[in-house]
């Protein structure tokens, strides 16, 4: 192989890599781009729209004025039509848009029922979808998913049997309604009270359980919000609460659902916004939030799980991937647009948001050298949507951080092809080290959590553990082999089969010895798991070698994949890997003169 100046190599390399965002991950961002399989492009559409409007000085105030449109419908309809531009359907856009314009500062209601306002309907109607009652809204995909219909249930149970209301109807008089009721004590300090707190309770214990039933963890926020939605649908969302519960003209019964959701299920008093520390009260944040669900119409599975994005914002994990443990697939990678729109709206620079952001990432995380190029990766793919200023800084800020990670890889190959070395053992290498990194990191990540002192060691990472299918016994995600190794304090075990054993045995009550490894471990197995979302390890290393002439396009990228155990998760790399070496070979020609393979 003749030696070839590293410089010129390098340059052809780094400029096809950057070249296309798509081959320098598995995940299947371009669908993405277009509304299929999840529409979380959209969320960077609409808080560019948002920063754009906010910038020439427009208000996101919703008022309670005698008129038919209001400033805010201007720019709630711009983010609306940006989120379908990016493949979000009309209910999902409409959520999406309405979730980010209320954490932005637009109120999700105003005024009692003579033109009043609520932030959901108004971004429903402008969305041109029809309403849907609330028990057709679904979770997010947790695996599995249910609807909030098990909310609606069981409030309507307990109404059936007298167990919500204080107040036996037929005990009304004749004449006993409208302002004398509705505005009044009978309504406001006896009724509305009772059915907010009891119904809260009642529908968010109901989606908790029926979450728990189909076999999955289960998200408190959502199944705060959703049981909120559902009392909301009954009870008089812009009555006045007793005094000794709010300021009369500022706190609905709307805050006394959220309050009770909240508390049932067992959310944090407070949250806090991630890069600002702003802080909220989780009980407007639910009792609001469940308003405009009531409202918004018929979003799906995956309109709502850009909704839980939206609200990965928060420094307290309340759901959404974008701020969890381990780097998720890139559709869920969103949940800093809210942030970086806050920051802005705090008087932040783009040169102090950028940084903070990548800082408050890579410190929250198993791995932290994938956490900026997901963020870039999406960003990046989103700037073809709508080129904004919340995506612009986030791709900026990212990728100074994706670029030194090219220029690691590049220089490890180059510098172990020249010393003779293969290119399946410089990618293998840079494997064992991206497991090392999960193992050093995770044991940080669980020091920063909660204080737990812990080793993590991975003594087997193969394919094909229970099944024998082709694909499975090529690509490590569909079925891992994994024996890890973890100890905490006088605490130690080796567990084999971890994935398709232990994890069962310990979820069935088999296993409850091994619960508090378990946990430990789950984080950094998911993290080894995705490592298909940033697939360098592969493109670089067969790009480098393609131009340096040590094999064929064809040969290197395959000779790469193979290799990289974890990094080569998923389908995708091989094909990736030989779009960017010939690019690069391509380059390297143009810049230098000889033929490339």
């Amino acid at each position: 192989m003749e030696r070839k100046e590293f410089s010129s190599v390098f340059a052809a390399v780094e400029a096809a890599a950057l070249n296309d965002v798509v081959n320098l991950t598995s995940d299947r961002i371009e669908a993405l781009a277009g509304g299929h399989g999840m529409v979380n492009m959209a969320l960077f559409s609409v808080a560019d729209v948002i920063v754009e409007e906010l910038q020439k000085g427009q208000s996101l105030e919703v008022k309670f004025a005698n008129v038919r449109r209001l400033p805010v419908d201007e720019i709630m309809k711009k983010a609306i039509d940006a989120a379908k531009a990016a493949g979000a359907d009309g209910a999902n856009a409409a959520l999406i848009a309405a979730s980010m314009m209320y954490l932005a500062g637009s109120a999700a209601q105003v005024g009692v029922p003579a033109g009043n306002r609520k932030l959901g309907a108004t971004a429903r109607m402008l969305a041109g979808v029809d309403r849907c009652g609330v028990s057709a809204v679904p979770t997010t995909k947790m695996n599995s998913k249910v609807s909030a219909f098990p909310a609606v249930c069981a409030i309507y149970e307990a109404i059936r049997k007298g167990e919500l209301s204080p107040v036996d109807g037929k005990n009304i008089p004749p004449f006993v309604g409208g302002a004398i009721y509705g505005h009044s004590a009978l309504g406001e300090d006896y009724i509305w009270p009772a059915l907010a707190k009891k119904g809260a309770q009642i529908g968010t214990q109901a989606m908790l359980e029926a979450m728990h039933g189909i076999g999955i963890g289960g998200n408190a926020f959502q199944a705060a919000v959703l049981g909120s939605a559902a009392i909301l649908e009954i009870i008089h969302p812009d009555a006045e609460v007793p005094e000794e519960c709010g300021t009369y003209g500022r706190t609905s019964s709307v805050y006394l659902v959220g309050k009770a959701a909240a508390e049932a299920a067992g959310l944090p008093p407070k949250l806090h916004m991630r890069i600002t520390g702003e802080e909220y009260d989780t009980a407007h944040v639910v009792g609001d939030v469940g308003l405009i669900l009531k409202d918004i119409g018929g979003p799906s599975v995956i309109g709502m799980m850009s909704f839980a994005e939206v609200f990965a914002c928060f420094q307290e994990r309340i759901c959404g991937g974008s701020g969890g443990a381990h780097n998720p697939p890139l559709g869920h990678m969103t949940g800093y647009t809210m942030c970086v729109i806050k920051a802005l709206q705090a008087g932040m620079t783009p040169e102090e948001i950028g940084p903070a952001v990548m800082e408050d990432r890579s410190t929250d995380v198993v791995n932290p050298y994938p956490a900026p190029f997901s963020i870039y990766a999406v960003a990046k793919k989103a700037s073809e949507l709508h080129n904004g200023p919340v995506t612009r800084l986030l791709v900026d800020a990212s990728l100074p951080y994706v670029a030194k990670l090219i220029y690691q890889k590049g220089l490890a190959t180059y510098e172990g092809l020249n010393q003779g070395r293969t290119l399946a053992d410089i990618v293998r290498q840079m494997d064992d080290e991206r497991v090392a990194d999960i193992e050093t990191y995770g044991a940080k990540y669980w020091k920063k959590l909660a204080g737990r002192d812990v080793t993590v060691k991975y003594l087997k990472i193969e394919n094909a553990a229970r099944r024998t299918s082709k694909l499975v016994k090529k690509y490590l995600a569909f079925d891992p082999l994994i024996t890890v190794e973890v100890t905490e304090g006088e605490k130690h075990v080796v567990m084999e089969h971890f994935t398709d054993q232990v994890i069962p045995q310990v979820c069935l009550g088999e296993r409850p010895d091994l619960a508090w490894a378990t946990e430990i471990a789950a984080p950094l197995t998911s993290e080894v798991v995705l490592s298909g979302n940033m697939i360098l390890n592969v493109v670089i290393p067969a790009a480098m070698a393609s131009v340096m002439g040590y094999a064929s396009i064809d040969d290197a990228a395959a000779e790469a994949e193979k290799a990289a155990y974890i990094t080569a998760g998923i389908p995708g790399p091989k094909m990736a890997a030989k779009k960017a070496a010939k690019l690069a070979c391509e380059i390297y020609r143009a810049l230098t003169g000889p033929e490339c393979p």
